[in-house]
């Protein structure tokens, strides 16, 4: 067997990055909350861009109903920790790779220490754990952490990064007084401001917020994981080119159509009142 060397398992990356940026991302620590349908991806993707540091946070395990979107969920994995399974495949692709577990997910007793030394974080918490999203992105802002959030809606990815000079998570989204539904809602359209992935929906009755359900798929948690990677790199080797909420962007594969919106105000923009308006009509809610 070869012996592992992280300057030659990288060496491809080497073109779109210096061999010096390469050497700063083996230094760089990601913290990833949740490794679901995108956290799981998320890691993977990461780690193959050689990113040598990262904090890991999920408390589930894995389920058949998984195995349409998550990319450890095998048969062999079936009742696994998800947190277990996800280290075990970044440490096959970098044996050097350095990561702390944190086994019982996110909670205030563990926060700090989840995002101690950490770069960037990366969202991977799924779509309705608004109270440890809120906790760790006003954790994240404190601490002058960038956040990258890459949601998988419709078949496509919407992105919002949030850091010093943005607009923070609240006053985005607005969640302060809301019950969970109408988080949901802005949470929602707060991500997809075009909605793009309106319209195509095969079977409406798989959406129910109530019930915390909705379909799913790989081709977007997949989008999502390149999009998000490249933004969590960007960050982490100080390039400029990147836009921070209130714009936000989306791409859908499924119309092959990009919008990059900005919404200044966040929730209270008449633009997104006018979408969960909408939403809300379309949902029957």
């Amino acid at each position: 067997m070869a012996i592992f060397d992280y300057q030659t398992a990288f060496s491809r990356n080497i073109g779109w990055v210096t061999e010096a940026e390469q050497l700063r991302l083996r230094e760089t620590r990601v913290a990833i909350g949740g490794l679901g349908g995108v956290g799981g991806v998320h890691l993977l993707t990461l780690a193959r861009l050689g990113i040598g540091e990262f904090s890991i946070a999920d408390f589930d395990v894995f389920d058949i109903v998984n195995f349409n979107r998550q990319v450890g969920a095998t048969t062999s994995t079936l009742g696994r920790a998800k947190i277990v399974v996800l280290e075990e495949m970044a440490r096959e692709i970098n044996p050097d790779v350095n990561i702390r577990v944190f086994p019982e997910g996110i909670t205030q007793d563990c926060l700090d220490d989840f995002l101690d030394g950490v770069d960037v974080y990366v969202d991977g918490l799924d779509f309705f754990a608004f109270d440890a999203r809120k906790m760790t992105f006003a954790a994240c802002e404190r601490k002058g952490i960038p956040v990258v959030t890459a949601a998988p809606l419709g078949l496509g990815v919407a992105l919002l990064v949030f850091a010093p000079g943005g607009m923070s998570f609240e006053d985005y989204f607005g969640f302060a007084g809301c019950d969970e539904m109408e988080m949901a809602i802005r949470f929602l359209v707060g991500l997809s401001p075009a909605m793009l992935q309106r319209g195509y929906v095969a079977d409406m009755s798989r959406i129910n917020l109530a019930e915390r359900r909705g379909p799913s798929s790989i081709a977007a948690c997949q989008l999502c994981a390149g999009v998000a990677a490249i933004e969590a790199l960007k960050l982490a080797l100080g390039r400029k080119d990147i836009r921070l909420a209130p714009w936000g962007s989306q791409f859908d594969a499924y119309r092959m159509r990009y919008v990059r919106t900005w919404r200044p105000g966040g929730y209270r923009n008449p633009l997104q009142r006018l979408m969960r308006h909408l939403v809300k009509r379309q949902l029957h809610l």
